[in-house]
């Protein structure tokens, strides 16, 4: 009998309660909050992102974030020395470097590991020293995941943003077909991988249904359906389509 698949896991970003909360100033809605709802509702973790011009998240929120979570926290963040101190001061279960520009609205992009190896590869030493779990945010790319390994991470987060961007059809089969060969490379190489970035409930299914993919993270989409619906109610569906998508894999190989 064949191993049964893996538990897809799923990470919320919180970032973007944060975002409300700031337009308005104050403590309401608390980012520290949702993430606590988060995981009552079925986050196998937490994800948020501190900026360097901390427009959303702040150092405050890491810290309580850090002591009042009861499940992993993953800190996304830019590779600079004053990112290294903030995340080796709180050691957070994982952090996931992302390529970060303060004019941009979100990150546009996974960062170029292969032409920044020498800068990132003692980064990742010093992090992984710690003891903190450290992923790559990278587009699917070969050439990326071989560079990903080089540096020492043993983690690497595969940008959906261009596929969810793509519309329905040839075009985004082919951006799904990118994903899949690169997560399939990515297990060949040792590498654990995750995807991630503009997933909502139209899109998460193929995705979610790549045998080698072990974690989403997904926020944006969260935050707002929560408007609608309530955050709880909004993960629990987003966990139950992905759970959909695993079902047939797993009944293939049990």
């Amino acid at each position: 009998m064949a191993t049964a698949l893996r538990h897809l896991r799923l990470g919320v970003n919180v970032d973007h309660v944060a975002t409300v909360r700031n337009a308005r100033g104050g403590m309401h809605p608390d980012p520290v909050r949702a993430a606590l709802m988060a995981a009552e509702a079925g986050a196998d973790g937490i994800t948020a992102h501190l900026r360097e011009d901390r427009r959303h998240i702040s150092d405050d929120d890491i810290e309580r974030l850090r002591t009042q979570l009861h499940v992993p926290l993953n800190l996304e963040m830019a590779a600079t020395d004053e990112m290294l101190k903030i995340a080796l001061k709180h050691k957070p279960h994982a952090v996931c470097l992302v390529p970060e520009k303060r004019q941009e609205r979100t990150t546009e992009g996974g960062l170029d590991v292969a032409g920044q190896h020498n800068q990132l590869a003692p980064f990742v030493r010093e992090l992984s020293d710690a003891g903190i779990r450290v992923s790559m945010f990278i587009e699917a790319e070969i050439r990326q995941l071989e560079a990903s390994r080089s540096v020492g991470a043993p983690v690497v987060e595969l940008h959906t943003g261009l596929y969810c961007e793509t519309p329905a059809g040839a075009s985004r089969e082919k951006q799904l077909l990118r994903l899949q060969n690169a997560a399939g490379h990515a297990e060949k190489l040792g590498l654990e991988c995750h995807a991630g970035h503009g997933l909502g409930y139209d899109t998460v299914g193929p995705v979610a249904a790549i045998s080698n993919l072990a974690e989403l993270n997904i926020g944006h989409f969260l935050v707002g359906e929560a408007i609608f619906v309530g955050f709880s109610a909004a993960i629990g569906r987003m966990r139950i389509l992905m759970d959909a998508a695993r079902a047939p894999l797993t009944a293939a190989v049990t």
